[in-house]
């Protein structure tokens, strides 16, 4: 018998990325536990995608749910306009204490993209608080994705890119080609000339630059040289030009450090955090910024920073993440990481024999197949699911990024069957 809920589902519930006239098709979950996703009919999947990105210690985890339960207890939420909790501060001294210095102030926010909007909003009103209002443009890197509200559109690639199509009512900033020089390979300073070039012309008009450190996430899942990251680093100070990473898909030891920027030996002066912060549980996000930027801000009128989301500094939220945050280090992410990439190097290593595969690459625990051609979306999803594993390609790459506590069997069989999926959707 259908199910009513996806039925409901079909015909009034617009999901990401997605047609209403003709959506893709969707699967009903009841529950997930561990490593595992449940549906509604009995067929377990394994996850490979980590809830993109969020679930690095798998689902229904004993100590995240005794967080969100012991928090209950107390408060799910309060205002944090005048007001402040524990949870709040222990994550916040968590955080100062485990990213890069100098990093010392915190902005609790509410999602990936909301910290790429307040980081962007700091670097303007920081030179606006310094009479430099001229300095209103960003600049960055092609085939970037830094989320989909506005601010954060306007800075993802705008050809190639999911929001090309809103071109027309972005404000416009500067594109610099995406690096050449690949992750693991050889580095020529020559990469960085188009950079330097753009910044040595239009430095009195870019506030800051953004870009994803090493790993360029939904804009093509391109692993590229930490030393472009530390050349980049090297330039705003010439420039004087603030430098913003936005880690939120690469923050908390995806890329085998625990920020990516580690990779560069280098430290921004805004950092974006997100996705995996909270372990997948609520939506929760962090812009971290030096005092130098904060001082900056609040140098001059109104004296205050212009932001103020209503659930900002959840209780809930903020306890899970501490539990996430302490459960990351007593776990062994680095170990967990690397074991990981290890078995994604092996066992996707068959697609290279491919015809229609035009590269395979693994950094941390992050594996990518870049195909020739697109893969029609509802037939490949439906080949996964048959196979037993929760993957969710785009465009051309089918990728994953297992949760740190998937097991060597479970690892096996997510690449065996990735490889067997991809080898027959294009015969």
């Amino acid at each position: 018998m259908k199910s009513d809920i996806l039925d409901f589902d079909r015909r009034h519930i617009w999901h990401p990325y997605t047609s209403t006239t003709n959506p893709l098709p969707v699967r009903e979950v009841v529950s997930a536990h561990g490593v595992r996703l449940k549906l509604k009919g009995g067929r377990e999947l394994v996850d490979g995608m980590s809830s993109w990105w969020a679930a690095i210690h798998g689902y229904n985890h004993p100590v995240l749910n005794a967080a969100v339960t012991d928090q209950l207890q107390r408060m799910a939420h309060v205002m944090f306009g005048g007001l402040t909790h524990e949870p709040a501060v222990e994550l916040c001294r968590t955080l100062v204490g485990m990213t890069p210095e100098p990093l010392t102030k915190v902005f609790l926010a509410d999602s990936g993209s909301v910290a790429v909007e307040v980081a962007i909003k700091m670097a303007y009103q920081y030179w606006i608080s310094r009479d430099r209002p001229q300095k209103n443009r960003l600049l960055t890197i092609r085939g970037g994705y830094h989320g989909d509200t506005f601010a954060a559109m306007s800075v993802c690639d705008p050809v190639n890119g999911m929001h090309e199509r809103f071109a027309g009512v972005l404000p416009p900033h500067h594109f610099a080609p995406r690096p050449r020089c690949r992750f693991g390979g050889e580095w020529d300073e020559g990469d960085m000339d188009a950079m330097r070039e753009t910044l040595e012309r239009h430095h009195a008009e870019i506030a800051a630059v953004i870009l994803e450190p090493v790993v360029q996430g939904a804009g093509g899942m391109y692993f590229y040289h930490p030393m472009y990251v530390r050349r980049v680093r090297e330039l705003c100070d010439t420039f004087d030009v603030l430098f913003i990473a936005d880690e939120i898909a690469t923050g908390f030891g995806r890329t085998g450090r625990l920020f990516a920027c580690e990779h560069a030996g280098v430290s921004p002066d805004i950092m974006c955090l997100g996705k995996s912060l909270t372990g997948g549980y609520m939506t929760l996000a962090a812009t971290l910024a030096t005092d130098r930027v904060a001082e900056g801000v609040c140098a001059g009128e109104p004296g205050v920073f212009m932001h103020g989301p209503t659930f900002m500094g959840n209780p809930l939220a903020c306890a899970v993440a501490r539990a996430s945050l302490a459960l990351l280090a007593a776990n062994d992410w680095a170990a967990q990481v690397s074991r990981i990439g290890s078995f994604l190097e092996e066992g996707l290593d068959p697609c290279r024999k491919l015809t229609y595969t035009i590269d395979v690459r693994v950094t941390g625990a992050i594996g990518v197949v870049e195909l020739r051609e697109p893969v029609r979306m509802a037939e490949i999803q439906t080949a996964f699911v048959k196979q037993g594993v929760w993957v969710r390609p785009f465009g051309r790459l089918v990728y994953v990024m297992p949760p740190y506590i998937m097991e060597d069997q479970d690892l096996a069989f997510l690449t065996k069957s990735l490889v067997k999926v991809v080898a027959e959707h294009f015969r």
